[in-house]
């Protein structure tokens, strides 16, 4: 078994769904950090079966509406002198601003430049969003 050892100060990034840990990895720029990040794919979990774990040895500012809508099963662990601090769990956003943007050719996202994208979660069960114009649909595959 894989040992990484635990952090000092920083955010550990748990119960990602197996195979999103490098689409946060991108995300969130950690392949330019300065700083120590470990990426665990595919780790063991009683609950997932299988998970990604993100260790980050900094506190980084995080858009927790992000990180929910990829995956909202993920939590936050704060990290303080090597004990968890404060624990986030994370769930869809009840919103989400040029997270993802209509597909629909005739909204007005489509037309006019500088019109933010806005979704709003319409099931929470399915993930499923709409277009805050046009009603358009978008299901969040992640779920």
């Amino acid at each position: 078994m894989l040992t990484i050892n635990s952090i000092k100060n920083g955010i550990v990034i748990d119960h990602i769904k197996a195979g999103y840990g490098m689409k946060i990895y991108k995300y969130l720029d950690l392949d330019k950090a300065d700083y120590s990040v470990a990426l665990i794919m595919n780790a063991e979990s009683k609950k997932l079966k299988k998970k990604d774990i993100i260790k980050i040895e900094n506190n980084i500012e995080l858009d927790l509406a992000v990180l929910g809508f990829i995956d909202p099963n993920i939590t936050i662990d704060i990290i303080k002198d090597e004990t968890i601090y404060k624990k986030i769990k994370l769930k869809l956003p009840d919103r989400v601003e040029n997270i993802i943007a209509c597909k629909n050719p005739r909204c007005v996202t489509s037309v006019e430049k500088n019109i933010p994208h806005i979704f709003k979660l319409v099931d929470e069960n399915t993930g499923e969003y709409r277009c805050e114009y046009c009603d358009q649909i978008y299901e969040n595959l992640s779920l």
